[in-house]
C-alpha cells in the first residue's frame, strides 16, 4: 500500500498540536503557496512574519545559488573572514545610524552577532547583558513571546505556556506592555528589560504616547540595558526599517530573526562595541555557535534587506495596512488595530474567528490567531502584496463572516 506524505507527516515529524492545519505544500512564489494539487492560498501570515520579501525572491534566489558557488558552512562563527557575514553586517549597521538628538548611552549599535534564530538572539542577549552589566535581573511584559528556549522562555509572559517547564531562570519580572507606572519597577539590580515596540503575540498592541521616551529615559538612569525585540517588527513590517525608528528612542541591543533571512533561517542580536567587546575575555568565547550567520542565509538576508530598502517595502506597508483597516469593517469585527502590515482583526470570541479562518482557508486565504489572544485574526502578509491582493483577501474575509450563523 503506498504511503501518502500525510500520513508520513503525523507518523514521523514530532506534533506540537493536536489540529495543525496540514495543508500538503508542494511549492511557493511571491504572495502564495500551492499544494499538491494546484490549488494556490494566498500567505496573509508570512510564514509568521517571515516571507517578508515575499516566498523566493528572485535576488534572494540568485544571492543564494551565488553563495552555494563559493561556499557553504567553513568554521565555527567569528573566526574566519566570510563576505556574505560582514556584508550583512555592514548593511545593518548602517541601518542603525545613530541620529544627533538620541540618546544611547553606549553609543551606536555597530556590532552584529549572527545566529540561528530568533530565540538564540534572546539568549545572546541575555547572556551579553547578564555579562555587561554584572547584574541578573530582568523585566519582560506580560503577554509577550520571545522564543521558546529555556532562557527565551522564562521571558515569556503568559503562565500557561511556560508553567509546564518550571524550575526556569529566576530572576525575571514582568510589566504592563505601554503602563508608564509600571517603569518604576526598572532599578539598579535590572540588568536589562526585554521588550517588543509592537506587542506581536498579544494581540498587536501598541503603547501610548510618551511611553518609549519614559521607558529610554528610566532606563538610562538605572544603568539597564535596553533589549529591543524587533523579531516580527524589523525589515519593514511596521512602516520603518525598524520600528523603533518611528519614536524618539535608540535601543543599547536589537534583535532581528524571521523577515531578515528572506526565507532562510537566520537571526541577529546587536549592540555597540562598547557592550559586545565583553565576550572576547573572561571568558574567552564568551558566545559561541557552530552554524549562525551561515553563509548562505547570510547572504540571502542581505538580499532581502537591499530588496526591501530598493523597493521601498516599509514606506508602501503604511498605505496597505490603512487599506485593510478601511475595508475590514463588519458588524462582528470589534477592532482592526496595529501599524502597517502587522495588524489584529479582532472579533467577538474564538469560536467565531476560528469558523472565519477555517472558511477562508477553503476559499484560498491563509491566516490563524495569536498566541496569547484568541480572538483576533492576524494579518500580516508579505510585504510585495498589491491592493487588488488586499481588496480580494478583504471581500473572502467579510463572506468568511457572513456565513456564520
Amino acid at each position: 500500500m503506498h504511503t501518502t506524505q500525510r500520513q508520513l507527516f503525523f507518523a514521523h515529524l514530532a506534533q506540537t498540536s493536536d489540529s495543525p492545519l496540514a495543508l500538503d505544500i508542494s511549492r511557493a512564489e511571491g504572495l502564495y503557496m500551492y499544494d499538491q494539487e494546484g490549488k494556490s492560498y494566498m500567505d496573509l501570515i508570512s510564514g509568521i512574519g517571515v516571507s517578508n520579501v515575499g516566498h523566493r525572491h528572485p535576488k534572494v534566489l540568485k544571492a543564494i545559488y551565488d553563495q552555494l558557488d563559493k561556499h557553504m558552512h567553513l568554521l565555527v562563527y567569528g573566526e574566519f573572514i566570510q563576505s556574505s557575514q560582514v556584508l550583512l553586517a555592514q548593511a545593518l549597521a548602517n541601518t542603525l545610524t545613530l541620529p544627533e538628538e538620541r540618546s544611547a548611552p553606549y553609543g551606536a549599535i555597530d556590532h552584529i552577532y549572527l545566529t540561528n534564530s530568533g530565540t538564540e538572539a534572546v539568549e545572546g542577549a541575555m547572556k551579553l547583558a547578564k555579562r555587561y552589566t554584572g547584574r541578573n535581573e530582568f523585566i519582560a511584559c506580560y503577554n509577550a513571546y520571545h522564543g521558546a528556549t529555556q532562557g527565551a522562555l522564562s521571558l515569556a509572559g503568559a503562565e500557561f505556556f511556560k508553567n509546564s517547564y518550571r524550575p526556569l531562570l529566576p530572576g525575571i519580572s514582568h510589566i504592563e506592555h505601554g503602563a508608564l507606572a509600571d517603569l518604576s519597577r526598572i532599578t539598579e539590580k535590572t540588568a536589562a528589560i526585554i521588550i517588543e515596540i509592537v506587542g506581536g503575540e498579544a494581540g498587536v498592541r501598541i503603547p501610548p504616547s510618551g511611553y518609549f521616551e519614559a521607558l529610554r529615559q528610566r532606563c538610562t538612569e538605572t544603568g539597564t540595558l535596553l533589549i529591543l525585540d524587533e523579531i516580527q517588527t524589523g525589515y519593514g513590517r511596521t512602516g520603518s526599517f525598524w520600528a523603533f525608528e518611528q519614536y524618539n528612542i535608540y535601543p543599547d541591543i536589537l534583535l532581528s530573526a524571521k523577515g531578515m533571512g528572506g526565507g532562510m533561517p537566520i537571526g541577529a542580536f546587536m549592540a555597540s562595541q562598547t557592550i559586545m567587546q565583553v565576550f572576547k575575555d573572561n571568558p574567552v568565547l564568551g558566545h559561541i555557535t557552530t552554524f549562525g550567520g551561515h553563509p548562505v542565509s547570510a547572504a540571502a538576508a542581505l538580499a532581502a534587506l537591499n530588496v526591501t530598502l530598493e523597493e521601498r517595502l516599509a514606506e508602501k506597508a503604511i498605505e496597505k495596512g490603512a487599506l485593510f483597516k478601511e475595508l475590514l469593517r463588519h458588524p462582528r469585527i470589534k477592532e482592526v488595530r496595529g501599524k502597517g502590515l502587522m495588524l489584529a482583526v479582532e472579533m467577538e470570541s474564538f469560536s467565531i474567528l476560528k469558523r472565519t479562518i477555517d472558511l477562508c482557508i477553503d476559499q484560498g486565504i491563509v491566516t490563524d490567531w495569536f498566541l496569547f489572544c484568541d480572538n483576533a485574526m492576524r494579518i500580516a502578509p508579505p510585504l510585495i502584496i498589491e491592493e487588488k491582493e488586499i481588496r480580494l483577501a478583504c471581500d473572502i474575509i467579510l463572506k468568511a463572516m457572513d456565513q456564520l450563523d
